[in-house]
């Protein structure tokens, strides 16, 4: 896959910075990709997951990366967009060395990128991480950090929700709604105790059977399905992906049933031209980097110092957004993922315009 130039199909990225890093004796084995600094230092997580190939782990990165930097834009932060990967298995290879060599390479960008969790690391690798850099979001509590950013990803994913049901059904509101979640983990969970205090009936499912008996014991109201095509096959009227990208291709969209989809999974849509299938076949897609940014909001705040009411205030406004994205699409006849990519872009080019009037400081 290309970074400067097209390659096996895929169009050059744009990306600023591609940096691959390597400590052999921890096994350390990551790529940090910054899309953009237009509007400030990047922000994005690290993923810790056993790709197949280096390949697989470069694509993630550059792929999620540049989602990071049109989530952070529209989110309305003074923050652009960056993610890494750490190629590895994190139940296997995750230790305090590794980790902490992570932590050394982040160091030595010296503030372009600020890292924070996701798939496959948690607060605790936050905290350890932290012990050898200052760019750090995502830590716990104990360590003056924001704590598990999961709590307003999944209210960020319910405001849009809202806002698209709103939409859709002229009330912003899931009560008597059929929602599908696609994966239990740190957001699902959240999502559907919000969900059922909304009054929706939730049917989910997951590979792990771990999550499944999670949600027998602790919401048994909850129906579970054995799998993600017997979920969208199934009547349901919001379907809510909230696992690893890729989730809308061809295949599941054609078998689709649901008339709204907003989920936290990044990178939903497989390739190019799945959001025009979307809005041919009538359903209307929340792109998923304005739904799901509430976690970044709550580790951006993090920077400034945590306040979880006011992070939790600017979280609330993702249903503003998601309203003001899908009015745009529709005033202007194209997909949501259109408009949305559209508007951040916008505020990229004409916020970080300001950056050439240079400051005293700066020169």
């Amino acid at each position: 896959m290309g970074v400067f130039t097209a390659s096996d199909g895929y169009e050059p990225t744009g990306h600023e910075q591609v940096v691959f890093c390597q400590d052999k004796q921890s096994g350390l084995r990551a790529i940090i990709a910054i899309y953009s600094t237009a509007l400030g230092p990047a922000l994005g997580g690290t993923r810790f997951y056993p790709y197949a190939s280096e390949e697989d782990a470069v694509r993630d990165a550059l792929d999620l990366s540049r989602g990071m930097a049109y989530k952070n834009a529209l989110a309305g932060l003074d923050l652009g967009g960056g993610k890494a990967v750490i190629w590895g298995d994190p139940d296997r290879d995750k230790s305090e060395p590794l980790l902490r060599a992570y932590g050394r390479f982040v160091e030595s960008l010296g503030g372009r990128y600020y890292t924070a969790c996701d798939v496959g690391t948690y607060v605790q690798d936050m905290d350890v991480i932290a012990r050898e850099t200052r760019f750090v979001t995502g830590r716990s509590e104990a360590h003056g950090g924001a704590g598990d950013s999961s709590v307003l990803t999944a209210y960020g994913v319910f405001q849009g929700m809202r806002a698209a049901a709103e939409h859709r059904w002229g009330t912003p509101t899931l009560a008597g709604r059929r929602v599908g979640i696609a994966g239990l983990g740190k957001v699902g969970k959240h999502l559907t105790r919000h969900l059922l205090d909304d009054g929706a009936q939730v049917v989910a499912t997951d590979v792990s059977e771990r999550a499944l008996e999670w949600a027998r014991t602790t919401y048994s109201q909850v129906d579970l399905v054995d799998d993600v095509t017997k979920l969208i096959t199934s009547d349901i009227d919001v379907y809510a992906p909230c696992a690893l990208g890729g989730a809308l291709n061809d295949d599941t969209v054609a078998l689709l049933r649901a008339k709204i989809v907003a989920g936290a999974a990044n990178n939903q849509l497989a390739h190019p031209g799945i959001e025009k299938l979307l809005d041919e076949r009538g359903i209307l897609y929340a792109p998923d980097y304005v739904v799901n940014s509430g976690g970044v909001i709550q580790v951006a705040d993090e920077i400034e110092g945590f306040n979880f009411d006011r992070a939790k205030s600017r979280a609330s406004k993702i249903y503003d957004t998601t309203r003001q994205i899908l009015e745009l699409a529709r005033d202007e006849g194209v997909p949501p993922a259109v408009a949305a990519d559209r508007l951040a872009e916008r505020r990229m080019a004409d916020v970080g315009r300001l950056r050439t009037i240079r400051l005293p400081r700066e020169r």
